[in-house]
């Protein structure tokens, strides 16, 4: 290739034949045996169809860092520009991995750099796509200081502009700190992993034999670390979802999420509610049963489904706004707050607060785990990050408690303690510093124990005790709670929360940031 020699049309044409024609027709017949599509056939599917506007079409490495024998290709491995989803503009790089296994050299991550800082200058998503065999490793330091590059972009753009990664391949070693630096990460099932260290390195240090798959594959991040937040079957699904994702987001911290009408009336009603929750307290329901029937459309598109269960988070829509909605799950753990659903909670509350996302709470918990493990594994801090989360958030803040709101659990999940701005309660509601029954424990001991039938000694005072102190009307009538509601009239209620608050500008101190007990 010598750019001199083509200056003609001719000359372009055939250079640029050369850029897309990538890695040659062999190295994608195996990409696509692999159940893996290119490069260029993921962004066509992610973007609108003809919008896709790329740059840097023919940048290459410096020879003087490559194999005498290696040909210098022209994208250096990875393609990288902008174009719309449902017409709004995203910028998006995709590494391709027929290029020298997508390796990341020092050409490849200045095309990154690029992309993400015209994402923040313009105020546009980044949608990146992984799939790298790392860095490339006969460019040496140079290929080290090129990920501490995107590293940098990544902390700058943070919350400023949404930040999409999509595993789609290998993402091992220092790869994967970008990715896990930016707000959502999907994983492809059975063709991608991320991992600090891979399996011979493990084996080497610890004598354990584990395959990439059990190490750090989709399945395990899903549901253990935490660390991808959707998991799909394959490539043309996960661009799917990133689509429907990016419509319930703004495209940056300057804008607020785009509306769309369903034509779902404002003042619908769901008269099934009044009967949702059971009359025994210690029964379980699915709180997806409530969340489906207050949005728009019933739709709802869950953020970390498999991950910490007991907790529910993620977007959907109350009169055409997208809203955050956090809740508590009764049928996983009692919704009963530990360690890993507070960090998840807590990271959610924190992304819809630095993009203008109202959030909504649906209460139903009876405290936090108890247990050496969840203490020794430092539920304290955790549980903190959630209330730090919560309390900092200076987005419109509603929350339903729908049944048991217990001691330090119910003041963490969004109460007006820590300045939720409107907290409405159904009647079925316990708000108590803890359960009647350990309560009735404490309070009648000496009464339950000399009881010729303790057992139903117990019963009464738990009775006793719910009457009298764990219900909402106590709470209302501190002005804890702001109003108690017909469960059937939940959506209508929270609708005309969202309109009344629409004009809320919260206030901070002067400071440059917090210190959250990360």
């Amino acid at each position: 290739m010598d750019f001199q020699e083509n200056t003609t049309l001719q000359g372009l044409e055939r250079l640029r034949s050369e850029s897309l024609d990538a890695g040659g027709p062999t190295r994608k017949d195996e990409q696509h045996k692999k159940g893996k599509l290119t490069a260029r056939e993921r962004i066509d599917l992610l973007l609108d169809e003809n919008t896709f506007e790329e740059f840097d079409v023919f940048k290459a490495s410096r020879r003087a860092t490559l194999n005498a024998k290696e040909k210098n290709y022209l994208g250096d491995g990875v393609i990288t520009g902008h174009g719309s989803i449902d017409g709004r503009e995203v910028f998006v790089f995709s590494q391709d991995f027929t290029v020298l296994g997508g390796s990341l050299g020092e050409a490849h991550a200045q095309k990154i750099c690029k992309v993400m800082d015209y994402a923040v200058r313009v105020g546009a998503p980044i949608i990146g796509i992984n799939d790298s065999g790392g860095a490339r490793i006969q460019e040496g330091v140079d290929a080290l200081a090129s990920y501490g590059e995107i590293f940098q972009r990544n902390v700058w753009a943070s919350g400023v502009v949404p930040q999409i990664s999509c595993i789609m391949g290998p993402c091992a070693g220092g790869a994967v700190y970008s990715p896990s630096m930016t707000d959502f990460v999907f994983m492809v099932e059975d063709t991608s992993y991320m991992f600090v260290t891979g399996p011979s390195v493990v084996k080497t240090v610890t004598h354990q034999d584990i395959s990439a798959e059990d190490l750090g594959g989709a399945e395990v991040h899903a549901t253990i670390s935490g660390v991808t937040h959707f998991t799909v079957p394959n490539d043309i699904l996960c661009l799917r979802e990133v689509r429907r994702l990016i419509n319930y987001l703004p495209s940056s911290n300057r804008q607020r999420g785009p509306i769309h009408d369903l034509s779902d009336a404002a003042n619908r009603t769901d008269p099934a509610l009044d009967h949702l929750v059971p009359a025994n307290s210690n029964q379980a329901y699915d709180m997806n049963v409530l969340i489906r029937s207050i949005l728009d459309g019933a739709e709802f598109m869950e953020v970390h489904a498999r991950f910490a269960r007991n907790i529910i988070c993620g977007f959907g829509r109350l009169g055409g706004q997208t809203v955050g909605l956090v809740a508590n799950q009764p049928a996983v753990l009692a919704g009963v707050l530990d360690s890993d659903a507070s960090f998840k909670a807590g990271r959610f509350v924190r992304f819809c607060d630095t993009f203008n996302i109202p959030i909504i709470s649906l209460v139903d918990v009876p405290g936090f785990m108890p247990g050496p493990d969840q203490e020794h594994g430092g539920l304290i801090r955790h549980g903190a990050k959630l209330l730090y989360a919560f309390a900092r958030a200076t987005v419109p803040r509603i929350s339903v408690i729908v049944r048991k709101a217990y001691g330090g659990a119910y003041i963490v999940m969004n109460s007006k303690h820590i300045h939720c701005d409107v907290n409405f309660a159904w009647p079925t509601a316990e708000i108590a510093v803890m359960g009647p029954k350990g309560a009735a424990e404490v309070l009648y001991h000496r009464e339950i124990s000399k009881a010729s039938n303790p057992e139903a000694m117990l019963n009464e005072k738990m009775e006793e005790y719910r009457t009298s102190f764990a219900n909402p009307f106590l709470a209302a009538k501190r002005g804890y709670i702001d109003d108690v509601i017909f469960p059937r009239d939940t959506r209508v209620h929270l609708i005309r929360a969202l309109q009344m608050l629409d004009g809320k500008r919260g206030e901070e101190p002067d400071r440059k940031h917090g210190n959250i007990p990360l």
